[in-house]
């Protein structure tokens, strides 16, 4: 995001509808550019009386950062906003997850602090090693060089985001050693992250990823999202 320097009188109303903190007030207010995840939150709050937000033309990889930060902008390779992702929320029609798996996604920067993409890759290249299998249809996946390490590009390492999730599918007994490992790599990371694990119900209404998680040492919170299977047409059971 760019100030206009010549227009802006110096307020001060912008800033607090920056998540980042990015935005602060000397003469005239300025974004820190290295700091901005690009989500537009300040040029549509429209608190400026003077109109001196201005859109910038963004390339790569600098428009990650408006891609997994701006909730009205799609990822142009899964077509959906915000963090590119539909998770379990519609798993009746892709049958992403499966009986006897379970899926894990680790939403880095979230809440409120954002995340540099190279703790994306950490969480990635601790939890390859077990063989997991990364969503394909999600923007993160898709920045990896060699999904059989986690290794992501090079050039988006820097860049920073509101939010973005690790996402993969394993099987139920990996899930404690891999959440074992997902403790261990979180005390090398420089940001939150909401862990999430999800599973297919059994016919008596237990759920296998509450057991596992609590095995791994996790008090799950069951009041997450649920899909009711009301979607069509529906996935084919394998």
């Amino acid at each position: 995001m760019h100030i206009n320097p010549d227009k802006c009188v110096g307020c001060g109303s912008c800033v607090p509808y920056c998540p980042m903190r990015a935005i602060s007030v000397t003469d005239v207010a300025v974004v820190d550019q290295d700091e901005c995840v690009e989500c537009d939150i300040c040029y549509r709050a429209g608190v400026c009386p003077v109109d001196a937000f201005e859109l910038p033309v963004l390339e790569y990889p600098r428009i990650l950062r408006q891609v997994f930060s701006d909730p009205l902008v799609s990822h142009p390779g899964t077509n959906v906003p915000g963090r590119g992702t539909e998770e379990m929320k519609t798993n009746e029609v892709t049958g992403r997850f499966r009986r006897g798996h379970v899926g894990i996604a680790v939403e880095l920067g979230r809440p409120g602090t954002g995340t540099r993409l190279y703790n994306a890759e950490k969480v990635a290249q601790a939890v390859a090693p077990f063989g997991v299998k990364f969503e394909k249809h999600n923007p993160l996946t898709q920045l990896m060089v060699d999904e059989n390490t986690g290794k992501f590009k090079e050039d988006c390492l820097q860049e920073k985001v509101l939010s973005a999730i690790v996402e993969f599918d394993c099987l139920e007994e990996q899930v404690v050693p891999i959440l074992t490992a997902i403790k261990e790599v979180a005390k090398d990371l420089d940001t939150v992250f909401s862990l999430d694990i999800c599973s297919r119900t059994r016919e008596d209404g237990t759920v296998p990823s509450e057991e596992l998680a609590k095995k791994a040492g996790f008090t799950p919170s069951l009041n997450g999202k649920t899909n009711v299977g009301l979607g069509r047409p529906l996935a084919e059971e394998e």
